[in-house]
């Protein structure tokens, strides 16, 4: 299942055409160049999966593939401010297209990458497993149900069409949508649609509703005045968790190590918690993916960075949204549902809080 983070990357890629008149690309490992005040903007470099060679799970340096969801952007922060080399651990960050990144996973060219608990478990069924160490974040209003004018609630589109890509994330939004108000895909007629074209098809009226994620959620609002959103994944958190994946065999080789990158992750969320860092963080994410502060701000707000005890929360074994396990084996249900992959998966093999408990045990 090739979830929303897709779009994220295309979306990016075509308005750093507008915003970026030139420069160098920031590095992408935790040596960096000493930062400064001012973070310039420049070019995203996406690595070349083809040529990149094959990680060493006992080389002594950490691979990690990340891409432009704003809970993995975040990671940047530490890169830019050196917290790796500060704890002791040699960590290597490449930057990749979101597909790109699992791609480089499946051919072992990385470690570690971020990802979705759903394409986590894609990833596991069609390619390599992995095994999900740190819950960065979870989606908080980035994806939406979105209505034409007249449409008032979820109650009002029985009857009507909904425009969504079947068996992508935001599907699963819109049936989570359904049931909290006593309905099901029964009640809808459901229009499969790629989700980058539900903006135009809303506007032309062949559907009543679209379920898209950022920014075709946003497009959709723009290009049907009187449109409104009526289902947000922020009515339903925890339906997408997003997640730093090890691989198991880097995971048993390295466990100190990834100690000490579960420590730096919380040193970013201490720092992404300071309302007076957020100015500087703003720029800092923002550059990494060639956008103004402001043009980031709405997507940075649309994404729950989860602090230590939120995450230790989430982290708690249950059979609902609020539990990464709970969500996790959710959307592996959804996923068969819909013959993303064949049989279902043993879900808790994917998810491993141990290291988010030990460091809250030592540091809190």
């Amino acid at each position: 299942m090739k979830t929303y983070r897709i779009l994220f990357s295309f979306f990016f890629s075509l308005l750093a055409l507008f915003f970026i008149s030139c420069g160098g690309a920031p590095s992408e490992t935790a040596e960096t160049e000493e930062p400064t005040e001012e973070v310039a903007a420049p070019e995203p470099e996406v690595e070349d999966t083809e040529s990149a060679p094959e990680a060493d799970s006992k080389s002594g340096t950490l691979k990690i593939a990340y891409s432009d969801w704003p809970g993995w952007v975040a990671w940047e922060i530490a890169i830019q401010k050196e917290w790796f080399k500060e704890e002791g651990v040699d960590v290597e960050f490449l930057w990749f297209d979101y597909v790109a990144s699992m791609d480089a996973y499946v051919a072992g060219q990385v470690d570690a990458v971020c990802m979705t608990n759903g394409d986590a478990l894609v990833t596991g069924a069609t390619g390599k497993p992995s095994v999900g160490i740190i819950v960065n974040d979870y989606s908080n209003g980035n994806d939406m149900v979105v209505a034409k004018p007249g449409i008032e609630s979820v109650a009002d589109l029985k009857g009507k069409s909904v425009g969504v890509e079947e068996g992508f994330v935001c599907h699963l939004l819109l049936l989570k949508a359904l049931e909290e108000n006593g309905m099901s895909a029964d009640d809808v007629t459901i229009v499969n649609t790629p989700t980058d074209e539900t903006p135009q098809v809303l506007a032309s009226g062949d559907v009543d509703a679209i379920a898209a994620w950022q920014p075709n959620s946003g497009q959709a609002l723009k290009s049907l005045p009187g449109s409104k959103p009526i289902f947000t994944s922020a009515d339903a958190p925890g339906i997408i968790y997003d997640l730093l994946c090890v691989s198991t065999e880097s995971l048993e080789a390295n466990k100190e190590d990834w100690a000490k990158v579960v420590l730096v992750w919380y040193r970013i969320v201490d720092y992404l918690m300071d309302e007076e860092n957020m100015d500087e963080a703003l720029k800092i994410l923002s550059a990494r993916v060639s956008l103004e502060p402001a043009e980031y701000e709405p997507f940075f707000k649309g994404t729950k960075i989860l602090s230590l005890d939120e995450a230790l929360k989430f982290w708690a074994k249950g059979d609902g949204l609020d539990s990464v396990y709970g969500s996790t084996v959710i959307v592996d249900e959804f996923n068969v549902k819909f013959e993303v992959y064949e049989e279902p998966l043993d879900t808790g093999k994917y998810l491993d809080p141990s290291l988010t408990q030990a460091f809250a045990e030592k540091f809190k």
